[in-house]
C-alpha cells in the first residue's frame, strides 16, 4: 500500500484574524485526514516556520488577512519551491486590496458601486463624501478581511462619527446598495452554489459573522435559476480575471431588480464546516470533507511537477483543478 501523501496546514499567523485562522485551520486539517497525513503548524511570526521541507510536504494555508491572504507568504513558499494550495502571491495581494480588485473585475459583469479610496492622512471631510457619494455609505479598511472595521452610515451624523474612529491606513467609502447580501464559491475555476447572507440588523459585520445565531444563512439563495446562472458566470470571470487558482469565495449585493454589485474576492476564506464556502460546496453534493480534498489536490500535482522538474528522471505528472461533477 503506497504512503498517503503528506499535507501541513498552517494557521494562525500575525494578523487580527488570527483566531478566526486557528479555527479554519484546525478544522480543515481534520477534514483532509480522511484522505491524507496531516500536521497543523500554528505561528504568530511573519515568516515562515522552520523545519518544513518541500520535499516531504504540501502546504495548505489557513491564514486570514495580512501575511495569509496578501501573497506574503505565498511569496515565501514559492521561493522555498513548495507546493501549496491557493492563489499564487500576485493573485493573492491583488484580491487582498478591494479597490485594485474592483478596478479588475470591471467588465467581468458585476455592476460597481461608486466609490472614494483615501489614505487615513488625507481623510476626506464629510461634505465632500456627501457631495460625490451621499450619506448612506460603507466605510471599510481597504486590505482587511472579516468585516474588520467596517461602518455602515445612514446620515451625516453618523459619517462624521464614522470617519473620526477611522485608523491609520488606506480606507474606502462606498455607496451603500440596498440589495440581499450574497456569496459564491468557486472551485478549481467553476462557480458552486449561491448563499444567501442574512444578518440581525442588516449588517454583516464581524460580530454578527462569527456570533452564533446572529446570521441566517439560505444556501442554495432563492434566486431565479437564469439570474443565478449569470452571476455564477461573473464570479468565473472575475475568479480568471484576478489570476485566482484552486478555490475563492466571491461576495456580490443582489438588487431587488436583479442587479448583482460586486464586493470582493476572498483567497483564502473561512474553512470550518458552517463557513461559507462549505455551504456554497454543499449545494453540489460535497461534503466538507470532499471539498477540502478537492481544494488540496492542485497542490499536490504541483508539488510532484517541481520535484519532477528538479529531478528530470521522474515520471511526469500533469497539474491543473479538480472539475466538479
Amino acid at each position: 500500500m503506497s504512503e498517503r501523501p503528506h499535507i501541513t496546514v498552517l494557521c494562525g499567523g500575525p494578523s487580527s484574524e488570527r483566531e478566526v485562522s486557528l479555527v479554519s485551520g484546525h478544522s480543515v486539517a481534520e477534514a483532509l485526514r480522511a484522505h491524507f497525513e496531516v500536521a497543523v503548524v500554528e505561528f504568530d511570526q511573519p515568516a515562515l516556520p522552520k523545519g518544513l521541507d518541500p520535499e516531504r510536504t504540501t502546504i495548505f494555508p489557513a491564514l486570514h488577512g495580512a501575511f495569509g491572504e496578501d501573497g506574503q507568504i505565498q511569496a515565501l513558499l514559492e521561493a522555498r519551491g513548495f507546493g501549496y494550495a491557493g492563489s499564487g502571491p500576485e493573485a493573492s495581494a491583488l484580491c487582498m486590496d478591494k479597490a485594485a480588485t474592483k478596478a479588475r473585475v470591471a467588465g467581468c459583469g458585476f455592476a460597481e458601486a461608486p466609490a472614494w479610496v483615501f489614505s487615513y492622512d488625507n481623510m476626506p471631510a464629510s461634505a465632500a463624501l456627501i457631495e460625490r457619494l451621499g450619506a448612506h455609505l460603507v466605510i471599510k479598511p481597504v486590505d482587511q478581511g472579516s468585516s474588520v472595521g467596517l461602518h455602515l452610515t445612514a446620515n451625516r451624523e453618523e459619517l462624521e462619527q464614522a470617519l473620526s474612529c477611522l485608523t491609520p491606513g488606506i480606507w474606502m467609502a462606498e455607496a451603500f446598495i440596498k440589495g440581499r447580501e450574497m456569496t459564491v464559491g468557486v472551485l478549481g475555476g467553476e462557480a458552486m452554489g449561491i448563499v444567501e447572507i442574512v444578518p440581525k440588523g442588516g449588517v454583516y459585520d464581524y460580530q454578527r459573522k462569527y456570533t452564533a445565531g446572529e446570521t441566517r444563512y439560505i444556501f442554495p439563495a432563492e434566486v431565479p435559476e437564469e439570474l443565478a446562472a449569470h452571476c455564477r458566470d461573473y464570479a468565473e470571470r472575475a475568479f480568471a480575471a484576478c489570476g485566482c487558482r484552486d478555490f475563492a469565495r466571491v461576495d456580490f449585493i443582489l438588487t431587488p431588480d436583479g442587479l448583482p454589485y460586486f464586493l470582493e474576492i476572498n483567497t483564502i476564506p473561512g474553512l470550518t464546516p458552517t463557513s461559507l464556502l462549505p455551504k456554497s460546496a454543499s449545494c453540489r453534493g460535497l461534503s466538507f470533507e470532499e471539498l477540502a480534498r478537492r481544494m488540496a489536490e492542485p497542490a499536490l500535482r504541483r508539488g510532484r511537477a517541481h520535484a519532477t522538474n528538479a529531478n528530470p528522471g521522474a515520471a511526469p505528472h500533469s497539474d491543473g483543478n479538480p472539475q466538479l461533477t
